[in-house]
């Protein structure tokens, strides 16, 4: 049951799933008690959902239960506390907590790259994120080099065409038209539509986010055009809506999982 709320969440069906996992988190603590790995799972994957919806108070909690059981359980650099602390960081981003999300960001990317390796996914997952909280708060130049450094590397370990690599594309087209570096962004945005189209279906709330980013940023630089003299920099202004954006609830749902974790 958990597997198959699991294909609903990524065909962005998410009233089901979260009714499906309801049903299998009230099971498994029944069965299996409130501190069992898969009772745990099931939260984890219930808050995500609640998450994807913006019910991001309720997924807090939530995520916040589940650490500190995790926590208590397994450690603090089990991948399974890992994946939690990240889930529970894009939920603090997602309300505009960016501060707190950065400094939970950067702990578990040196986590990570110690326990696991520079190269592992989940690394690069953390490293996605990062430079997404990164980017919300003005901090464009490193936002920048951190997303060229993941895509480089997901391309590398991944292939071009995984779904993570296709998030790393979506998120530096996004930073780079807030800095109105156009040119490279149209066609960083026209790779991750065309591939999310192939990948999730064009009715995927994360293919119909990037064509309408997409779209947002062609009448952004068409309006840049009459406004702005081109070698005015305004690297100061941003595209990005901040909490609640359909760039944060819309970010690939395939393990990525906004570069969320799911187990």
């Amino acid at each position: 049951m958990n597997n198959l709320a699991g294909v609903l969440d990524s065909q962005g069906k998410y009233e089901e799933a979260e009714s499906m996992h309801k049903q299998t988190l009230a099971t498994s603590e029944k069965v299996l008690g409130k501190e069992h790995p898969d009772t745990l799972t099931t939260m984890n994957n219930l808050a995500l959902v609640l998450d994807s919806q913006g019910k991001y108070e309720e997924a807090e909690s939530m995520h916040r239960q589940t650490l500190a059981t995790h926590k208590k359980v397994l450690g603090k650099e089990h991948p399974s506390t890992l994946t939690t602390m990240n889930n529970l960081a894009g939920v603090m981003d997602s309300q505009g907590k960016y501060e707190e999300a950065e400094s939970m960001h950067r702990q578990m990317l040196a986590t990570r790259e110690k326990v696991l390796g520079k190269e592992h996914p989940s690394t690069l997952t953390t490293m996605n994120n990062l430079a997404l909280v990164l980017g919300r708060q003005g901090k464009y130049e490193e936002a920048e080099s951190m997303h060229r450094q993941t895509l480089a590397t997901r391309e590398k370990v991944l292939s071009l065409k995984h779904p993570d690599t296709l998030t790393s594309v979506y998120c530096l087209a996004q930073i780079l038209a807030s800095r109105h570096r156009y040119n490279e962004s149209v066609a960083l945005y026209e790779r991750a539509c065309t591939g999310y189209n192939a990948i999730l279906g064009e009715d995927h709330p994360t293919t119909r986010a990037c064509r309408q980013h997409y779209s947002q940023m062609l009448s952004s630089q068409e309006q840049n055009r009459v406004d702005v003299p081109p070698e005015i920099p305004r690297s100061s202004v941003s595209t990005q809506t901040g909490k609640g954006s359909r760039l944060s609830r819309g970010l690939a749902k395939m393990g990525v999982r906004r570069s969320k974790d799911s187990r």
